[in-house]
């Protein structure tokens, strides 16, 4: 592999034997493919193992630091008598060419078990779930199921934690956590932003020429609203605290929009009343 051996560990030419390990398992611990799964992580931690593999050991460091990237190159015969000379060594150093266990039980044997990683899991609610919370039964990975408590108001993005359900740890290290990311799935009525919920109330037209109070539907239940006299549609009524719950502040705002409906097939007398109120009334929704 390419690059400087003391630079991918991140110490110094002059660093210890006991530095270069340190820097190796601060290293080891955050890129191993067990506990990492970032595909460029492997990589990595490839790089850093060779480093390793070259620098704990005093005399292929002894040579690295003489012959520089050729050193595998220069045979020990060749190196005694000053002449160079070229080979064909082979070095795996994927983790076929390593024995993992042997090498993180010489170094993190030393230092204390290994943790295990954290891990994550979509959670998907619908939007009365999240504005309830409550208790769900959860299969991952087709198999394991977890019992998750859902706190009130989650909102899209939240993490819940569930201590210990990660990744199981090495050499008896404590296991990682699992977070759900919550995502709110789509509503036919309700649209969310943050923990403000908007909602669509459909209204007659004389409930909006002479105002009404009118039920509107929410997660938690109907509410009453006052629609004003004159009202239009796309006007926008704002119910404060009647959003999302948030046990940590204050709770989001319902937001009801005004849409205006007629009847879609007016009876005689409906119709009557219409052309009534269409002849008695100089109104023009058209000017400004």
């Amino acid at each position: 592999m390419a690059g400087d051996f003391y630079q991918a560990l991140g110490v110094s030419r002059q660093a210890s034997t006991e530095e270069i390990q340190r820097a190796y398992r601060a290293l080891a611990r955050r890129y191993h493919p067990d506990v990492n799964h970032d595909p460029a992580a492997e990589e990595r931690f490839k790089e850093i193992s060779e480093a390793y593999q070259v620098l704990s050991d005093p005399d292929s460091r002894r040579r690295y630091d003489r012959f520089g990237a050729d050193f595998r190159q220069v045979s020990e015969e060749s190196e005694r008598a000053g002449a160079g000379q070229r080979g064909g060594v082979r070095v795996d150093y994927g983790t076929g060419g390593i024995n993992i266990e042997d090498l993180f039980g010489d170094i993190f044997g030393r230092s204390g078990p290994m943790p295990g990683a954290d891990q994550e899991a979509e959670l998907e609610l619908t939007v009365e779930e999240a504005y309830r919370g409550g208790r769900r039964t959860l299969t991952i990975g087709g198999a394991r199921e977890y019992e998750v408590t859902i706190p009130p108001g989650v909102v899209s993005g939240q993490r819940i934690r569930l201590a210990g359900q990660g990744g199981r740890g090495g050499s008896s290290g404590r296991p990682g956590d699992l977070y759900l990311v919550v995502r709110i799935a789509p509503h036919p009525r309700y649209r969310l932003s943050g923990r403000d919920i908007q909602v669509t109330l459909p209204v007659a037209p004389w409930e909006a020429a002479l105002g009404a109070y009118l039920p509107v539907g929410t997660p938690g239940g109907d509410v009453k609203v006052r629609v004003p006299a004159g009202s239009s549609s796309g006007r926008r009524l704002r119910l404060r605290g009647e959003g999302m719950p948030n046990a940590h502040g204050r709770p989001g705002d319902l937001y009801v929009e005004i849409s205006i409906r007629v009847p879609p097939k007016p009876t005689r007398r409906e119709r009557e009343l219409f052309e009534e109120l269409a002849a008695v009334s100089d109104f023009d929704p058209r000017k400004p």
